[in-house]
């Protein structure tokens, strides 16, 4: 059968590992460190910009290996329904703060929607812990490190407002 060949081999971490590739690559093509990012007044604790990179990879490698330990746990269709959705909701959340902060150069949009991602981080949490608390765990270094981003963003927002103002 087509789906236990599928589930039983390389299936699952190649289709997890391709999305989360996806959604990496998607948000750092968003990303633009140009002339008005540079410009943007900043707290004296952001972390350097080239720590994004690595933190980013280890984080979008410990919730592929989340998906997939919960994927391989859990075979109910339903279940793997809520996983699916969840990642699905978490990734377009993660690309979109990108797209808002970077392109659309609007930090107050993107702190509104940093909620909204930080939220879906949690629900991530939660999903993956139910079915294993491994899982959960390790998607809990997402959690924080969105968190640092969010306060880090208001801060940039208080620094730096009104945004959407003719240059």
């Amino acid at each position: 059968m087509i789906v236990s060949n599928f589930d039983a081999g390389w299936g699952p971490p190649a289709v997890a590992a391709s999305v989360a590739l996806l959604v990496a690559v998607a948000g750092g093509v968003a990303t633009r460190t140009d002339g008005w990012y540079r410009r943007l007044r900043v707290p004296a604790w952001k972390p350097p910009d080239w720590a994004f990179g690595p933190v980013w990879t280890v984080i979008f490698l410990l919730t592929t290996i989340a998906a997939v330990m919960v994927w391989n746990a859990d075979p109910d269709p339903a279940a793997r329904g809520v996983l699916l959705a969840a990642y699905a909701v978490n990734g377009l959340l993660n690309i979109a703060w990108s797209v808002l902060f970077f392109r659309f150069r609007r930090p107050d949009w993107a702190l509104a929607e940093v909620a909204a991602l930080w939220l879906s981080i949690a629900v991530l949490v939660l999903v993956t812990g139910r079915v294993a608390t491994a899982a959960g765990l390790l998607n809990l270094p997402y959690l924080a490190w969105v968190s640092v981003a969010a306060c880090l963003n208001l801060r940039i927002v208080r620094l730096n407002a009104p945004f959407g103002e003719p240059a």
